[in-house]
């Protein structure tokens, strides 16, 4: 037993000696620390005096007050785009002892179709500003912001609900654009300037979302006024230096009074960024559109008919002998120009006995007679004097084929927002002009065409299509948006509703459409 003594002994020095040296290297650790502490403890810049953050104290200016009084009125908007439908060609029938294509071995191998070598579309997101003009939901914007959109939405500042916003109308030569929405309370509007009053220097506050950047504010001058930079007839522009970038666009530009003169716009720009040179469009003609578009849904300007040179040197006129009017290089076909008698190099002096000064004073002019307006047009035609009558014509219906209005959207899209009191078609329509009653080959008499059909509505479910003519409700006859709108405010959830709808069919031989009746009827459903 001498020998399991002697192993205890042994195990009991073993833990002794641990037992020390455990001790022995905490009291060193403790030492260390200790002196480090001691070392951090002196101050390591003893000349330097501690920084004290002083009280709270606002500071107020102009600008300050401009950015919370319009800020409230400001909107961001965000608006999402479906792919176009993809067109697919069908393969001819494979024929016996052919191999098959690479769609037949990738189904047979990995159980599935071939993936499409086309590359696949995407949705498309885009974002931008706006400003309120109106109590109950009225928001001008640029139509670029919200062109072609599928589904609009729009936050206030400070507040993270997003409202659906629906399309009023819009107006592609100025690129302005009206949409709404639903907040269920009065909504703080900004207030309007006279833009004809903006001069060279004065001070010009920008407000938007740049990148997605809500609520930011710019400030600077106008640079310049009545700046013709575009293709577009309508458009001269306020020049400014307060940064503007991408998603300012539809933004107001304000005075150092908070009124807005002009809608942000575009930008010069060569880095796709700021570099000191924006545009707004002046407020006054925003205005007109505005006005204009909540009355009928679209912006009608009156239109001769005539083309002549956008840049005209002074000497051109000298030379015949005239010091102001406007030489005509062409009249469209079937305008009101042609079919008062007016010929390609009139020369355009009067207009109802007061001079034209030049092809920019002549559009401003006729563009603010309604359709139908007859006029007086002094000319000279070869060294001899004339006068014409003409009768004024719808602008976008006599340049229906122009590239400036190819674009054009359809001008009242899903008319009556669902309200507690209103049920939901979930349609676009657009009353029917004349022209394409003709083109259309519809004889009919009323009628409004579906522009556009919201996936998942009411209208979809009962099988209401675009292009289809809506010729009644509920047997009340509809020939504009006033129409549907009054009919849909005596319906509401539960209610039946039958639509009469003309549809186009096969096109006859002769490139004309056949058109048959039908009626397409559901129950509104609840919202």
């Amino acid at each position: 037993m001498n020998w399991l003594n002697r192993i205890r002994q042994d195990r009991r020095f073993s833990i002794v000696l641990t037992a020390l040296t455990l001790s022995l290297g905490i009291l060193i650790g403790t030492f260390i620390t200790t002196g480090v502490t001691a070392a951090t403890g002196q101050q390591a810049a003893p000349d330097a005096t501690p920084i004290t953050i002083p009280p709270v104290k606002t500071l107020t200016n102009d600008f300050v007050k401009i950015a919370r009084q319009l800020e409230p009125s400001v909107v961001f908007i965000t608006t999402d785009t479906k792919p176009a439908p993809r067109t697919t060609s069908r393969r001819a029938p494979q024929q016996e002892g052919e191999e098959g294509d690479q769609s037949d071995m990738f189904r047979r191998f990995f159980g599935m179709p071939f993936p499409d070598s086309q590359p696949q579309q995407r949705r498309r997101v885009g974002s931008g500003t706006g400003f309120i003009v109106d109590k109950n939901g009225y928001i001008m914007t640029n139509l670029h912001v919200v062109d072609e959109a599928d589904v609009i939405k729009v936050k206030m500042h400070g507040d993270q609900t997003e409202f659906k916003a629906r399309l009023i109308g819009s107006d592609i030569e100025s690129d302005v654009a009206v949409i709404k929405i639903d907040a269920g309370k009065p909504l703080p509007a900004v207030k309007i300037a006279n833009s004809d009053s903006v001069q060279v220097g004065d001070w010009a506050i920008a407000i938007g979302a740049p990148f997605g950047l809500e609520a930011s504010v710019t400030a600077g001058i106008v640079s310049a006024t009545g700046r013709d930079i575009s293709v577009q007839q309508f458009q001269r522009f306020i020049q400014t230096d307060a940064a503007i970038n991408p998603g300012n666009s539809g933004g107001p530009l304000v005075n150092i009074n908070g009124e807005v003169i002009g809608v942000n716009t575009m930008i010069a720009t060569s880095s796709g960024g700021y570099q000191g040179i924006g545009f707004a469009l002046p407020i006054n003609m925003a205005v007109k559109v505005y006005n204009q578009v909540i009355v009928s849904g679209r912006m009608s300007r009156g239109s001769i008919g005539v083309s002549f040179p956008k840049e005209l040197k002074p000497e051109a006129l000298k030379a015949l002998g005239f010091s102001n009017g406007v030489i005509i290089t062409d009249v469209t076909a079937g305008g009101p120009a042609e079919k008062a008698g007016l010929q390609a190099d009139d020369i355009l002096l009067s207009l109802n006995g007061k001079p034209i000064k030049d092809g920019d004073d002549l559009v401003a002019r006729i563009s603010e007679m309604p359709a139908g307006a007859e006029v007086t047009i002094g000319l000279d035609r070869g060294g001899k004097r004339l006068d014409k009558k003409v009768s004024v014509g719808d602008r976008a219906t006599i340049f229906r084929d122009d590239p400036r209005f190819a674009r054009r959207r359809p001008e009242m899209t899903d008319p009556g927002a669902a309200t507690e009191t209103t049920a939901k078609f979930g349609i676009g329509i657009q009353p029917l002009t004349e022209a394409d009653r003709k083109d259309l080959n519809f004889t009919e008499e009323g009628g409004v065409r579906v522009t556009v059909v919201e996936e998942g509505s009411f209208a979809e479910e009962i099988g209401v299509r675009e292009k289809d003519i809506i010729v009644s409700i509920n047997r009340q006859a509809v020939s504009s948006f006033d129409d549907v709108k009054r009919i849909q405010a005596t319906l509401k959830a539960g209610d039946p509703v039958a639509f009469r709808v003309m549809r186009g069919i096969a096109a006859s031989r002769r490139g004309q459409i056949n058109w048959t009746g039908i009626y397409l009827a559901g129950t509104l459903p609840k919202e």
